[in-house]
């Protein structure tokens, strides 16, 4: 299996290798090789040859069969020309593969809930999947920079959306949907936006003609912000448009204790790329203290999505669950009575109870 690895720009080198470790050893363990081919995305290759998306990191990830991706971006290239910050290299790399599906499941362990900023008991139990559609709307559409427009400083960003957009990554949720709990909350802002009407329309009719048997209701996405952190046990699978997606799933990792927990796949008809949701955090990089639990969960989502190695993305998520239970955590979720580990040694940990 060859997988790209790309492990991008502050933390994104730590929670890779410590994430490599699990993956090395579900290898092991269950008897399938994986040959790795290390590229530049981001920052970093923005540094060394002035792109932040190569074309040999394109090469590289349009012949392999999954990319892991950890982290890119930081302070460091705020300055840089807009169209070569680090931020565009992911969005290239998300073009140039075609992964227009992006799925972020979020479910809140009980060794994590007391952590989260919502009582424990409301927490506890959550298990939702966002299903955020990732090459078009208004980060994609049409951008102006601000100029001068009558004598008044003046920028705008097109959300744009056309019907086969909507109705693929409409799709993936109700395929998603009916082999988890049968329902979908399409998010939008039909109120106002003229995309979200279309959007809610098209949703409307698929569920009519296609997926009777799934639930489907629909949420403003204020409305949606809000009963996240109200009742976020009511979600099964949450359907978005690419905006809206990024914001509810940051949103919704904090639930669960902290957004290096969790994991996402963006998906095509192509090669698949895995990361976890979180940035590069270059304020702790280098210290050992990042929590790689989200890359290590998105290597139980490559093995699970794109290598076809569904039991050892269980063996992976099982032996997380083991070393919570032996009370080993990374700083972000250490307290009391807890024993605290770098992102190294918890690579390590999880490494050796996948072995087992």
């Amino acid at each position: 299996m060859k997988i790209t690895l790309l492990p991008g720009d502050g933390i994104g080198p730590e929670i890779l290798d410590a994430s490599l470790d699990v993956l090395n050893a579900a290898a092991k363990k269950f008897s399938f090789s994986v040959e790795y081919d290390k590229q530049l995305l981001g920052g970093c290759a923005i540094d060394a040859t002035g792109k932040p998306f190569p074309e040999a990191t394109e090469q590289s990830a349009k012949a392999a069969d999954a990319v892991l991706l950890a982290a890119v971006g930081g302070p460091k290239w705020d300055q840089v020309a807009p169209a070569i910050r680090p931020e565009k290299g992911l969005l290239a790399i998300r073009k140039a593969l075609g992964l227009y599906c992006n799925l972020r499941p979020m479910r809140v362990s009980p060794y994590t809930a007391h952590l989260s900023p919502l009582k424990p008991e409301r927490a506890e139990g959550t298990d939702l999947l966002i299903v955020r559609e990732l090459t078009g709307g208004i980060y994609f559409g049409q951008h102006n920079e601000a100029a001068l427009v009558n004598g008044v400083e003046t920028a705008s960003d097109i959300e744009l959306y056309t019907r086969p957009e909507v109705e693929r990554i409409a799709r993936k949720a109700f395929e998603a949907a009916r082999v988890r709990r049968h329902k979908v909350t399409s998010v939008d802002k039909a109120n106002v936006l003229g995309s979200s009407r279309m959007w809610r329309r098209i949703v409307t009719e698929m569920q009519q003609k296609e997926y009777p048997d799934v639930e489907l209701n629909h949420f403003y996405v204020d409305n949606c912000a809000m009963q996240l952190v109200t009742n976020p046990k009511q979600f099964d699978v949450v359907l978005t448009n690419n905006i809206f997606g990024d914001i509810l799933s940051d949103e919704a990792s904090v639930i669960g204790g902290s957004i290096g927990l969790l994991p996402s796949a963006s998906l095509g008809d192509g090669t698949g790329m895995y990361e976890p949701i979180h940035g590069s955090a270059p304020d702790i990089a280098g210290q050992g203290i990042a929590n790689p639990l989200g890359q290590i969960y998105s290597v139980a989502m490559m093995l699970r999505y794109s290598l076809n190695q569904p039991e050892a993305a269980a063996a992976i998520e099982a032996a997380v669950d083991r070393v919570y239970e032996a009370g080993y955590r990374t700083p972000d979720l250490c307290g009391p009575g807890l024993t605290k580990t770098s992102t190294a040694e918890m690579g390590r940990l999880i490494a050796a109870e996948v072995l087992k």
